[in-house]
């Protein structure tokens, strides 16, 4: 294994090391490990206000810093994501869900400023909705989960100068309500399948560039994030509109853009996923993009655009 992440959720335990403490045993299991073998990327914890006083103690052991982020994005008041209250609000489910990446970039920019003058890149280990609902989630089984991924997957790209590993999602399990994969059980066939969430990042990782790209304008309802590998330019396009439909003509450095392709997942917002369609639903579909670059991008869809530059 080339990563290892020292201290989990350290902080988060009264308990437990106080800062001081965690920041010297962090440094002991650094040198104890790094002896074993010197190739290893280590990651400190630096949540809850830690990330400076860590990176003062242990940073030059370290590649980087990491933090937890779990939320509800629910209204306290008058909740309408727990359970199956989302489908008889589906208009206030979509306005909190497309609004939660709000909360996912305040906690990134305050752990990123606590590291005060200290450079050290951040990892957020684990980030994902804990919204109340039966085994498999509810609502984080919808495609109106999706789409809110991708606005949030959106911002970690924002975030990329400084946080460096990002996640949207545990890897799998049969029972807890955020993972990624579920895998295979005798009551889906033994069939393991993607959820939303991974859907959306699965998409963005096999269509993504190495460089952040500036993106200067856009349409209201389209969330946009760009980046560029070789002469290759990579577009993740969130339509943040559950019921309508956005036109766009893409540009690049002011002109028309070229031919390419756009990889599209767009569905029911309303609709969940299980064993039972999960090869039917969700699907991402690959259609051309035409030269001079006009688009129309379905209503609660996830695209992502892959534009040449030659």
């Amino acid at each position: 294994m080339r990563h290892w992440q020292i201290g989990n959720e350290t902080s988060y335990d009264k308990k437990g090391f106080d800062l001081e403490t965690a920041g010297r045993k962090t440094v002991e299991f650094a040198k104890a490990m790094r002896t074993a073998d010197p190739s290893i990327q280590l990651i400190g914890w630096g949540d809850s206000g830690w990330a400076a006083r860590m990176a003062d103690m242990a940073g030059e052991h370290l590649q980087y810093l990491a933090f937890h982020h779990m939320w509800d994005p629910d209204n306290p008041k008058q909740p309408v994501l727990r359970g199956e209250a989302y489908r008889r609000e589906p208009d206030a489910a979509w306005d909190l869900l497309m609004k939660a990446w709000e909360t996912a970039d305040t906690k990134i920019r305050t752990v990123r400023d606590s590291l005060g003058p200290h450079r050290i890149p951040l990892a957020m280990t684990e980030c994902h909705f804990a919204i109340p609902g039966r085994d498999r989630g509810d609502v984080v089984a919808s495609w109106a989960a999706g789409v809110s991924y991708a606005r949030i997957l959106n911002t970690h790209q924002r975030h990329g100068d400084v946080l460096k590993i990002a996640t949207a999602a545990d890897f799998c399990g049969t029972r807890w309500q955020n993972n990624a994969v579920i895998i295979p059980t005798p009551k889906n066939n033994n069939k393991a399948y993607l959820q939303p969430v991974a859907r959306v990042m699965q998409l963005y990782r096999h269509h993504i560039g190495t460089h952040a790209a500036r993106v200067e304008r856009t349409p209201d309802g389209l969330d946009v994030t760009a980046s560029r590998r070789g002469d290759t330019l990579f577009l993740h396009v969130v339509n943040t509109l559950r019921t309508r439909s956005v036109r766009a003509t893409l540009q690049v450095g002011g002109q028309a853009a070229r031919a390419g392709r756009v990889f599209e997942i767009a569905d029911d917002p309303m609709v969940e996923l299980s064993y039972l369609n999960s090869a039917s639903a969700m699907q991402t579909v690959e259609k051309p993009l035409p030269a001079g670059g006009a688009w129309e991008f379905p209503a609660a869809s996830v695209s992502a655009v892959e534009i040449s530059l030659i």
